[in-house]
């Protein structure tokens, strides 16, 4: 069986926040990590931490909705780092309006993202998941799949991620492969800033609100979602796939 430190891991998204945190745990697991997000520029301080805790990990700059960008991320990714059979679908943005202000350009923009993008990085990488008759997918869903106000293109999508995760699973799980998903609630991070600013309150203001709601009473980190990638990544979680995992603080779905 070959063993972890010899597996590679992307993770989109991974220039901050979430995929931040995801990336620098997965490191510690003993994964080869590349750290893919738009801007490569903005990856190389994520590989300098991970390399300086002695980690192997390389920035990778694509655009996950383009796929000529997508195919010559993961083929670079297979010749320097090692063949990935592990992806962490974490790439996302958000453009929020309601229903009657938003327009067909902001709702384009959050489904390439979203769903194109794990589409075709997903496409992308299943060959060496399947050919190594092992891999892990983890998508990043929201607790917005079940609904809110102001965001129904990113609620549609995330809302597809789980619908898309669980047919993953159907298809590939013959091959040793499992798909899974993780359904944030709220989790400092700069997402999460820039909807306050959206609404014209403070951090700390919008923080208090939301927490107020949460059972556990505290905001999660994205080293909450690490713990649970970490988890669907494991060897030993091979009999778990098709499920969405809600790390929101309290009961949710």
């Amino acid at each position: 069986m070959t063993t972890t430190t010899s597996r590679t891991a992307i993770v989109t998204g991974a220039a901050r926040g979430i995929g931040t945190g995801v990336s620098q745990r997965l490191a510690a697991d003993g994964f080869a990590v590349a750290v893919l997000d738009l801007d490569e520029a903005a990856c190389k301080p994520v590989v300098a931490e991970i390399e300086a805790a002695g980690g192997r990990a390389l920035a990778v700059g694509a655009d996950v909705a383009d796929e000529a960008a997508v195919q010559a991320a993961v083929d670079r990714v297979a010749t320097e780092l090692g063949e990935p059979t592990v992806l962490v679908n974490n790439a996302g943005i958000i453009r929020d309006n309601l229903l009657f202000k938003m327009t067909a350009t902001d709702w384009d923009a959050v489904m390439n993202v979203h769903l194109r993008g794990s589409f075709l990085m997903t496409r992308a990488v299943q060959g060496y998941m399947t050919k190594a008759q092992w891999g892990r997918i983890v998508n990043l869903s929201s607790t917005s799949a079940l609904g809110n106000r102001g965001q129904v293109n990113y609620s549609a999508a995330k809302a597809g991620i789980q619908g898309f995760t669980k047919t993953l699973a159907i298809e590939l799980g013959k091959y040793g492969v499992t798909a899974n998903a993780i359904a944030p609630g709220f989790i400092e991070t700069e997402m999460t800033m820039a909807t306050a600013e959206r609404m014209g309150v403070s951090f700390d203001d919008f923080k208090a609100f939301v927490i107020k709601e949460i059972p556990v009473g505290r905001g999660g980190r994205p080293a909450d979602i690490a713990h649970a990638v970490s988890f669907f990544v494991g060897e030993d979680a091979g009999f778990v796939s098709g499920q969405v995992l809600y790390v929101a603080g309290g009961p949710k779905a």
